[in-house]
């Protein structure tokens, strides 16, 4: 008996897994752990993490940090904020940065506009003039960050919506907790974006799909496949979330640059990051930025990797990837297949 246990503890392995609803969408999470690591009490410890995120960064809660913050009527209220709020804050004024503006957290007003946020009653297409006039309320420059833990307007009317960076950021602190707890391989998956560390219990690497960019097509519908180890991976798209008028379609994904919904032939962006909270920001940056000065940028960044699909004037897709992309394609690793035919 005294064999059997030493034997099971030391070789044996178990998977677990987690799901629930969060932030508007579903997580899903699978562990791979020694067959006596106790795992049955950590799921109630993740919808907790992610009630805390999601009471931060909701605009959809009256309560929450953020719409505390978008209620603030002066450019003198200072507002104490977590430590979550700050992170995603930071790590998006460096994206604000490196894109020229085109991430910009400060979008809510346009959100709201063109019917994608909170406060939305009916997707419609807003006149010219109510577009340029909000144009003028956006700027993430107008924040003012301190590292004592505020914050505050520098200018009014200023609102932020995070939704295009909290997913990710969601992930990164599940993972960071589940690492806590001893558990070294998983995968951590909310509405698409993903952590993956370690190994699967076959000792492979994770399978991570991306998801097929056309209207209508199913949640687990596959475009290609990418293997994953101690990396995140978020994927921007504008093939669900969307209203059509007169014959044009008009996305979520809005230029905060010009006020308008992106009309550039990039209809998915997959982001390979360290941090999913840098993945999730840059895949909608990119997107809006567009194939050419979108990967342009990712190829200046140190381990960021990203997969740009268009759509041609004949409704065909067609892939273009960073150079150092095709090291995660599961073509790739396994050499079964010609890595780069697809690949431009």
């Amino acid at each position: 008996m005294l064999i059997f246990v030493r034997l099971l503890g030391c070789g044996a392995e178990k998977e677990t897994t987690f799901s629930g609803a969060t932030m508007g969408t579903t997580y899903h999470i699978k562990l791979v752990s020694g067959y006596f690591k106790r795992t049955f009490d950590l799921k109630e410890k993740i919808e907790k993490r992610l009630r805390e995120i999601n009471q931060s960064m909701s605009t959809y809660l009256p309560e929450s940090e953020i719409s505390r913050f978008n209620a603030l009527q002066g450019t003198d209220e200072k507002m104490h904020i977590s430590l979550d709020f700050l992170r995603v804050l930071k790590t998006g004024a460096l994206i604000y940065d490196l894109t020229g503006g085109a991430w910009d957290a400060t979008i809510a007003p346009l959100v709201n506009l063109w019917g994608f946020g909170s406060t939305a009653k009916t997707a419609a297409v807003p006149d010219e003039e109510t577009v340029a006039k909000l144009l003028k309320e956006i700027g993430f420059r107008y924040i003012d960050l301190s590292d004592n833990g505020y914050i505050r307007k520098k200018k009014v009317p200023l609102s932020l919506d995070l939704a295009s960076i909290a997913k990710g950021y969601a992930v990164d602190q599940i993972s960071r907790l589940i690492q806590e707890e001893g558990v070294r391989d998983y995968l951590v998956e909310i509405g698409g974006e993903v952590y993956a560390a370690g190994l699967k219990k076959d000792q492979t690497r994770w399978r991570v799909g991306v998801n097929l960019p056309e209207k209508g097509a199913r949640s687990d519908a596959v475009y290609d496949i990418v293997a994953l180890k101690d990396m995140a991976m978020a994927t921007s798209g504008d093939y669900r979330n969307y209203f059509e008028k007169d014959g044009r379609t008009y996305t979520h994904i809005l230029d905060p640059r010009s006020g308008y919904p992106v009309r550039n032939g990039v209809v998915s962006v997959s982001v390979i990051a360290d941090t999913c909270t840098l993945a999730d920001g840059l895949a909608t940056a990119v997107m809006v930025m567009g194939r050419e000065d979108g990967l342009s940028l990712v190829e200046r960044l140190s381990g960021v990797e990203a997969l740009v699909v268009i759509r041609h004037r004949d409704n065909s897709l067609e892939a273009y990837a960073s150079k150092g992309f095709h090291a995660y394609k599961e073509s790739f690793l396994n050499a079964a297949t010609a890595a780069g035919e697809r690949w431009k």
